[in-house]
């Protein structure tokens, strides 16, 4: 099952990555992230974007590895305290994105924040 829920998240966090992608290249989607202000993102928050792939590949390589399908991080102390960081960070997420003043973001990224939270939490406690 371990295995199962890391694809998961693995495949929730690509969508996540691809999305991040298009507002990088100047989709205008602006409205579902960074508090929604703007519907084609400035080039500050086209850079925010590019640090986010970063963070997104790393969730990705965290949950892989807790899976065993991947051996970058070895199973350890540092591996089970990086899991259950990625859970807290995805709980904030869900707290952000819940108050944020862009209603598609609130609408699309809280559950998206909540889906990860529970995943990583999953892996957390395998």
């Amino acid at each position: 099952m371990t295995i199962i829920i890391a694809l998961l998240a693995t495949f929730v966090l690509s969508v996540l990555l691809i999305f991040q992608i298009l507002l990088i290249l100047g989709a205008p989607m602006g409205h579902y992230a960074w508090g929604g202000k703007h519907r084609v993102l400035p080039r500050e928050l086209r850079i925010a974007s590019v640090s986010t792939l970063v963070i997104y590949l790393g969730f990705m390589v965290i949950a892989l590895s807790q899976a065993n399908i991947i051996h970058l991080i070895k199973p350890g102390t540092f591996l089970d305290v990086a899991v259950w960081a990625v859970a807290i960070y995805c709980y904030l997420g869900i707290l952000v994105n819940g108050v944020s003043r862009s209603r598609p973001e609130r609408f699309v990224m809280t559950p998206t924040a909540a889906t990860l939270a529970v995943l990583f939490t999953y892996l957390a406690l395998a």
